[in-house]
């Protein structure tokens, strides 16, 4: 009897959210009148950007995205798929579904292999964020907008950090395999339910510092001949002459 493999689990959950998040790519590069080679760049930017950010940032050698013969085939595809197929509501909410698996799936393998080269906690969770949303910031930044995860949408990074962290902690339990099953079915919930309930991070604090105001020279000068009568008022202020 052939033993139970997770990790072919993680592969297709890992293959899935490529071709997704290329789709997804490829509807802003519809909204955007692009031609083929639009499609193509930000479909494969958006599906395969963030492995190529974690494996530069780690030194760990070529790119997974151009060493696996898997990656680079998905993401054209799903690319010139969203060229010659327009995405539909229903469409559109299966990609969804499927992005938010994948963003627990890369933010949990981000973390552990930022770990795995001796990383400290908080940069290896760091790679581990920027694995899971790092191809959605580079397609921002081609089409010249602020990357969605910046603010303003539902909980994304935030998400991938709370699947970051607990990774993080399940790596350090000597239990990945059950690190990375947990990120993914946790950012899968709380990305859904952020959607659903349009969950969102606050703005920025509206606090005013004030000062208590000071009386400039003049008016004390004026203040103190009210006062008064017989005494000079020296215009220049003190120190003048």
């Amino acid at each position: 009897m052939t033993q139970f493999d997770p990790g072919m689990i993680f592969d297709a959950v890992d293959v899935t959210g490529v071709v997704a998040n290329a789709l997804l790519g490829g509807a802003v590069a519809r909204a955007r009148r692009f031609d083929i080679v639009g499609f193509t760049v930000l479909g494969v930017c958006s599906g395969l950007g963030g492995g190529v950010i974690r494996d530069v940032l780690l030194a760990s050698g070529l790119p997974v995205a151009l060493t696996n013969p898997a990656y680079l085939p998905a993401a054209i595809l799903a690319s010139i798929a969203a060229y010659l197929l327009a995405v539909g509501r229903w469409t559109t909410r299966l990609l969804m579904v499927a992005d938010v698996l994948a963003l627990g799936c890369w933010a949990a393998t981000g973390t552990h292999k930022a770990l795995g080269v001796g990383l400290a906690w908080l940069p290896a969770v760091l790679v581990g964020v920027l694995t899971a949303v790092g191809g959605g910031i580079i397609r921002d930044v081609l089409v010249a907008r602020a990357p969605v995860v910046f603010g303003g949408n539902t909980l994304y990074a935030s998400v991938a950090l709370v699947g970051s962290a607990e990774m993080l902690l399940m790596d350090q339990l000597g239990r990945p395999v059950v690190g990375m099953a947990i990120s993914i079915m946790t950012c899968a919930a709380l990305g859904l339910v952020a959607r659903w309930r349009g969950w969102t991070l606050p703005g920025a604090a509206q606090w005013n510092l004030r000062l208590p105001a000071v009386p400039s020279l003049s008016v004390r000068y004026v203040d103190t001949w009210r006062r008064h009568p017989g005494t000079p008022v020296d215009t220049d202020g003190p120190g003048a002459g």
